[in-house]
């Protein structure tokens, strides 16, 4: 947990100052170190992940509500659809920050609840921290749970789409704090620590609806408040992003814009039948195939960013013009053989470290790419790419 939030900490960083300097999306950013058509990938592939992530947090929220209520989940799962697709549409936005806000301090005050009600309940349990790892770990547990957090790269995307409205002026804290470490710290160490804690006291098991079985345990129906509070505050998150990255990537495609409140309603309708499927029970097996597709998009995003300096506007170093660049080629390529090592079944331990390895042959793709082009590139102004494209976004978040 320490070194995925010291790797979320400076990626994230390197990314947010990069959106706030020029309010790019990440379908814009995309537009320029991928071109055209890996600007139109990459809010696909942003869009479809954020629906899966609005799909696995609705599962959970569903899951709580049956465990403390009783009845058929799929009940349950309509009613966090009808509930959520009004938090990001229309005018909602503008009092969900601030509900949010006031939420916070409830949801601190809650987990603090919570630990204490397990331990009066359970007792103090021993050895939560150095519990042995089972004994047919292909890998180190710590390796083997770092690379599963490879599998939540998708962190960035939502980072560059957010960051993008912050002012210039609050940066260096937006890059430490909001998106830093400061944050991920809270989301992976206290967050996890108080899992493990809680997954320790109770025998519930180790799964996600162990954890939840564990709160409710705890405190009852105050836990599943301050559970849900948790679950509402992302997956406004996810609704926005998913709906706004597809609205985007068919924009591109057809060259017509559409409603957004539509993709608003389209999203909660995929997230329902997706959770139809039990979307939890192949919960691993999704952030391996996303830890590959994403991590691959991150590492060529922060080569270009290294090696062209993190130049707000300069044109010199953006992708070819073309159907499909070599960037794309590279991610495509790399990704693919990522894929393929998760899938193989001759070594189970080169499937986990495949999110590794992807980053190793995207690298090798790419770097010499991106170096050769930049020694040779004239210095040349500016090319217009289109009317406001890079233009600063209203400030709408502080």
């Amino acid at each position: 947990m320490v070194l995925t939030v010291a790797t979320y900490g400076i990626i994230n960083a390197m990314l947010a100052r990069r959106a706030i300097e020029t309010g790019e999306t990440v379908s814009l950013f995309s537009n320029r170190v991928f071109g055209s058509s890996g600007s139109a990938v990459a809010a696909l592939l942003f869009g479809v992940t954020a629906l899966y992530f609005a799909t696995f947090e609705g599962s959970l929220m569903s899951i709580a509500l049956q465990q403390y209520f009783g009845g058929d989940i799929k009940i349950w799962y309509l009613v966090i659809i009808v509930v959520s697709v009004p938090l990001v549409a229309g005018g909602v936005q503008n009092w969900l920050d601030r509900l949010n806000g006031i939420l916070l301090p409830f949801y601190v005050l809650g987990l603090a609840a919570i630990l204490i009600a397990s331990t009066v309940k359970r007792g103090y349990p021993d050895g939560w921290l150095s519990a042995p790892a089972p004994p047919d770990l292909p890998l180190p547990g710590w390796l083997q749970a770092y690379l599963i957090f490879m599998g939540a790269w998708v962190m960035m995307m939502y980072t560059f789409d957010f960051a993008r409205h912050g002012r210039r002026n609050d940066a260096d804290f937006h890059a430490k704090v909001t998106f830093g470490w400061v944050f991920y710290a809270v989301c992976f160490i206290v967050a996890g620590l108080c899992g493990i804690y809680l997954t320790s006291s109770w025998d519930h098991g180790n799964s996600e609806a162990a954890i939840i079985s564990a709160i409710l345990s705890s405190l009852g129906g105050v836990g599943l408040f301050v559970f849900l509070i948790s679950q509402i505050r992302i997956q406004s998150a996810n609704f926005f992003s998913a709906s706004g990255n597809l609205e985007r990537f068919v924009e591109q495609i057809t060259g017509k814009a559409t409603p957004r409140l539509l993709w608003v309603v389209l999203v909660g309708v995929g997230c329902y039948l997706f959770m139809l499927t039990n979307v939890v029970s192949y919960l691993t097996k999704a952030l391996a195939w996303q830890g590959v597709f994403i991590t691959s998009w991150v590492i060529i995003a922060l080569a270009w960013l290294i090696v062209t300096g993190r130049k707000p506007h300069g044109s010199e170093d953006n992708a070819p013009a073309g159907k499909l660049s070599w960037p794309v080629l590279a991610w495509i390529i790399a990704s693919a053989f990522g894929i393929a090592l998760v899938e193989q079944k001759t070594s189970l331990k080169v499937s986990l470290l495949a999110p590794l390895i992807t980053v190793a042959a995207t690298l090798f793709l790419y770097v010499p790419w991106i170096l050769q082009r930049r020694k040779v590139a004239p210095v040349r102004a500016p090319e217009a790419t289109g009317p406001d494209l890079f233009a600063q976004p209203e400030k709408v978040v502080e």
